[in-house]
């Protein structure tokens, strides 16, 4: 059981929009974006995920499930709590994979989505990339030994810290936005827990998982096609997840547009959010 927390800015009556943030990051990192919406007409919906701000387990038996599945269906409750039928949804990393998980399961409850800095994989499947990227993924595997994942419960901000410093080009970000950042995500009781279970269930066959989610799951597991209008934007300099990681995937979609931007990296909307918003109000305008 879990009280998601949420901002709703804009014009109650307005056109829906959800903006999911990804890992590791905050709420807050979408606050540029999300003013540029608003001041365009849109009503901004912004959830504090799994394991940040004042979102809470109410109960300490549930399990911090962080999978994409979990994450989905807290965002259809929260949809179904507000009574948006129809809404956009923009997801950053995690929230991208979101995006594009509810595209598959729901793609009558979305109008369109964008997913920032993260491709696509087809029916949610992991599989064990080549080993350039294995190396970019250094931290997952850190967190399938204990000794490091007990490392990560003990700093969990080092630990984010980590990514923010190599993650995209020097001089994005300062320390006073890490802080406040690390005060609402990465210090949360729960986020190194959620963060846990998000990687470590991709290839540990015993992670505890919530089972409220295994029809999603099975579910997931057939779908390959996206038929919502999707738009992914990418960072050439992403360190992380390079744009390589997004390319000759238009089979796999209806309607796909792709956006490599120059000199950014797996923040695009922290790092370039004029161009962001401007990508994402023209393909909101598709819907």
């Amino acid at each position: 059981m879990l009280e998601l927390s949420y901002a709703d800015l804009g014009r109650p009556n307005a056109a829906p929009v959800i903006l999911l943030h990804g890992w590791p990051d905050a709420a807050r990192g979408w606050s540029a974006v999300t003013a540029r919406l608003t001041a365009s007409g849109y009503r901004v919906i912004v959830p504090e995920l799994r394991g940040t701000g004042s979102t809470q387990f109410l109960l300490p038996e549930t399990v911090r499930d962080g999978t994409a599945p979990a994450l989905s269906q807290d965002v259809i409750d929260l949809a179904d709590a507000l009574g948006l039928g129809r809404f956009a949804l923009v997801g950053h990393d995690w929230g991208a994979r979101v995006a594009y998980l509810l595209a598959a399961l729901h793609p009558e409850r979305l109008t369109t989505i964008a997913a920032l800095a993260l491709g696509y994989q087809p029916a949610g499947r992991f599989v064990m990339p080549d080993f350039a990227q294995a190396q970019r993924f250094w931290y997952q595997w850190l967190l399938y030994v204990e000794a490091g994942a007990e490392a990560v419960r003990r700093d969990p901000v080092g630990f984010a810290r980590r990514q923010w410093e190599t993650w995209s080009p020097a001089g994005w970000w300062d320390e006073a936005e890490f802080e406040a950042t690390a005060a609402e995500a990465f210090r949360h009781p729960d986020w190194p827990a959620v963060t846990l279970s998000a990687y470590r269930a991709r290839f540990l066959p015993d992670e505890p998982l919530d089972p409220r989610y295994d029809r999603e799951r099975r579910r997931l597991a057939d779908i390959g096609r996206l038929d919502v209008p999707t738009l992914v934007v990418q960072g050439a300099a992403d360190s992380c997840d390079p744009p390589s990681t997004s390319e000759g995937l238009e089979e796999y979609f209806a309607d796909y547009r792709r956006i490599v931007v120059d000199g950014v990296g797996h923040f695009p909307h922290r790092e370039a959010p004029d161009l962001v918003a401007k990508v994402v109000l023209d393909h909101l305008s598709r819907g």
